[in-house]
């Protein structure tokens, strides 16, 4: 009898419960999108983020332990170096395929012909290796610094003596794109040919960048690096990340194990360092704290317009269930005459609500799903993750949500008398 009245009411009243279906399917298919688009937005803003750099700076111990504690310049003291060889260890740590692009550095001096002394920094522009692990990968300063400009093109690392000449630099010496520049070395006058012109306004503008054999050849230094730049995805730092840092030691086991497994910048670093011989793997905290901020600050964001969209979906559904019931007060005046309790009035309409609900949440979670999509295609370039983590988080938030529009009228239902309805009043 009862799905029988349900039945009957659906089909009397279709065209105010398919606008509260279209209601309820706007607010979710927002609501999908925007969780969907959350629980990927990490990664998607990290991806962003690597476009700026390094956030990892890997330099030899005992040249930090000079420069941190006694404050000497390393520069000028005593130089330690790592082992080029190392570098392609980077990739077998835990977290490898967190491991965006690296580039070692070796900087020295170079001896032009008309006198001048310039820097000349040592670099990987695109170079191909072979991991210990027996994949084989492209990385260096062409992966790891996208946002440089570049007049010209990147230098043929088979080409020992192409380079890039910063663009400050290259005004003062007067050089462009398809130039060499003479310089002395062992008492022979050699050349470098300019491939390209950089910009990015930092310190590449007034050096010369060249392959880094070229440079550990000039500088007598075969198989031997300044320093790293590592870019890797990690997780926002919190509270145990922190407290890692500052000493890893200080962790319990289980704190030590929740760290480590997880990508936060301090344990890559820490894993670098058990790989790297005699190094120092330093965070860029600047853009470590970054990435913790914008991510947090943009899932506030999404947070905030799915709960704006459900509120405005509670509020149409409440107008909605509120005209419909004053249009059939008499029918459930009725009821109530005939001996329903308010009980049994009260789930007859929960129950047509609840089955336009369904009826357009469905609807509406596969129309968030594409909405997903535009968003990823249009903001990061790549599709979002379908998390089906957010179905039952969508189906709890839209309950709640017709359970909040129906109140006003379930206030109505309540409050409404038989006697009084039926007679017009």
């Amino acid at each position: 009898m009862f799905w029988q009245m349900v039945k009957g009411a659906v089909v009397r009243q279709g065209r105010r419960l398919l606008l509260v279906a279209l209601t309820v399917a706007l607010g979710v298919s927002l609501a999908a999108a925007m969780l969907n688009v959350m629980f990927d937005v990490g990664e998607k803003v990290n991806q962003e983020l690597k476009a700026y750099g390094a956030n990892i700076t890997v330099t030899p111990k005992n040249s930090s332990v000079l420069k941190d504690v006694y404050g000497l310049d390393t520069t000028t003291a005593h130089r330690e170096y790592l082992e080029e060889a190392d570098v392609g260890k980077i990739k077998t740590i835990f977290w490898t395929n967190n491991i965006v692009a690296f580039a070692p550095q070796l900087n020295a001096s170079l001896a032009l012909q008309d006198g001048r002394q310039v820097s000349i920094h040592g670099t990987w522009f695109d170079h191909g290796m072979l991991l210990p692990t027996g994949e084989y990968i492209s990385t260096g300063e062409k992966y790891l610094k996208s946002w440089w400009r570049i007049d010209g093109a990147w230098p043929d690392e088979q080409q020992e003596n192409s380079v890039l000449v910063g663009q400050k630099l290259a005004k003062e010496l007067g050089v462009q794109p398809g130039t060499d520049i003479l310089y002395e070395a062992n008492g022979k006058t050699e050349a470098l040919h300019v491939s390209g012109i950089v910009s990015g306004g930092g310190v590449e503008e007034e050096e010369i960048l060249a392959p880094l054999a070229l440079v550990q050849k000039l500088a007598g230094l075969v198989g031997k690096i300044d320093q790293i730049e590592v870019s890797a995805v990690t997780t926002p730092e919190n509270e145990l990340a922190r407290k890692a840092a500052a000493n890893p030691k200080s962790l319990s086991l289980k704190e030590y194990e929740i760290w480590y497994c997880t990508a936060y910048v301090s344990s890559i670093a820490f894993q670098i360092e058990e790989v790297v011989k005699n190094s120092v793997a330093h965070p860029v905290r600047q853009i470590a704290e970054s990435e913790g901020k914008i991510l947090d600050k943009t899932q506030l964001l999404m947070l905030l317009i799915t709960a704006l969209s459900l509120l405005s979906s509670a509020l149409g559904v409440s107008n909605l269930v509120s005209a419909n019931i004053m249009e059939r007060s008499r029918e459930l005046g009725l009821l109530k005459a005939m001996g329903a309790t308010d009980l049994a009035v009260v789930l007859l309409v929960l129950t047509e609500i609840f089955i336009a609900g369904i009826i357009g949440g469905t609807v509406g979670y596969f129309m968030g799903l594409g909405f997903a999509q535009i968003i990823g295609h249009t903001v990061f370039g790549s599709s979002i993750a379908v998390n089906l983590a957010v179905i039952p988080i969508i189906a709890v938030l839209m309950a709640f949500v017709l359970l909040l529009g129906s109140l006003p009228a379930i206030r109505m239902l309540l409050s409404l008398r038989p006697a009084i309805v039926l007679h017009g009043r």
